[in-house]
């Protein structure tokens, strides 16, 4: 899409940008904010550059890291896109919400070669950071606030990614092995393409999907905010889209339905949701939501 911006304001703007970060000027920042959103490509380069200049400099690097993450995953501007990679790593800690996101780009096939380099780039330097970090911490229990030990602290976030003692962890080990053990139990219909899914309406999703040559993961986890883990039903990682099938109608089922619409929302993910009334016009529906990502099927589907 060509630039609609003044030649001139660009220069400006970009030149704005690159003093504001070769400066050190961290009172500036929320001026980054706003330049970040320019409608030129450059501009918002620049000003991810910047952004990562100014890490270290006693900057809100949770505000930062909340503006350049988005730009990291969405922006249409490949190099944007990679200098806002960089500036993430340049956050270590801060950028912790960021790493499911970088890791999927690290691994997506459909990703620039500089993309899936910088991206991998992000990811070990920021889970180092977070060793380095948690290393020198004092630690407790999440469940009972006991202190925990080192080997404590390793085996449940290894397994949990949160701190539990380990009479805890067994505690919840148990709880948690019995209701994946329940999931796995309930995967009993075969879409087409071999997937074994929980219910009828899941098939028709998925079919969809393959019908339509999207790309897609099945109940898989991924962290999307802070330690909580969730299974989005589907997932496209080409796109970063979530799918969830909301098929049931109990209270409890309405209630995690309701907490996980929040996370998502929180997050600033896209999602999708389908319920079962919407079955009968699923094309329509994935359509039109996908056309509003920015996605428009091919007139081959």
């Amino acid at each position: 899409m060509k630039n609609p911006m003044d030649r001139q304001l660009e220069k400006k703007l970009s030149d704005r940008a690159v003093s504001i970060g070769r400066e050190g000027n961290t009172a500036a920042i929320d001026e980054l904010f706003e330049l970040l959103k320019s409608s030129s490509a450059n501009v918002r380069r620049l000003s991810a550059s910047a952004l990562g200049k100014l890490a270290w400099m006693g900057v809100d690097q949770a505000k930062a890291v909340a503006a350049l993450g988005p730009v990291a995953r969405r922006d249409p501007h490949s190099q944007t896109r990679q200098y806002a990679i960089k500036a993430l790593k340049a956050y270590g800690c801060a950028s912790k919400a960021w790493l499911s996101d970088l890791r999927d780009m690290a691994a997506n096939a459909a990703e620039k070669e500089y993309i899936r380099r910088d991206a991998a780039s992000a990811v070990e330097f920021i889970e180092e950071a977070l060793r380095v970090a948690e290393a020198s911490a004092v630690h407790r229990c999440q469940r009972c606030h006991a202190e925990t030990t080192a080997d404590e602290f390793a085996r449940s976030n290894q397994a949990f990614q949160r701190v539990f003692c380990d009479r805890c962890f067994d505690e919840i080990f148990l709880e948690r092995r019995n209701f994946e053990t329940q999931v796995e139990l309930n995967k009993t219909i075969t879409a087409d393409d071999g997937t074994v899914v929980q219910s009828s309406g899941e098939r028709r999703i998925a079919e969809w999907l393959t019908t339509h040559g999207l790309t897609y993961r099945y109940d898989a986890k991924y962290r999307i905010i802070g330690e909580f883990q969730i299974r989005p039903d589907f997932y496209l990682p080409e796109l970063d889209i979530y799918i969830e099938y909301w098929g049931m109608d109990t209270p409890q089922y309405k209630m995690s339905m309701y907490k996980k619409q929040m996370l998502y929302q929180q997050e600033g993910k896209r999602l999708i949701s389908v319920y079962p009334n919407d079955l009968p016009n699923l094309n329509t529906l994935m359509t039109s939501k996908l056309r509003l990502f920015g996605y428009t099927l091919g007139a081959a589907n």
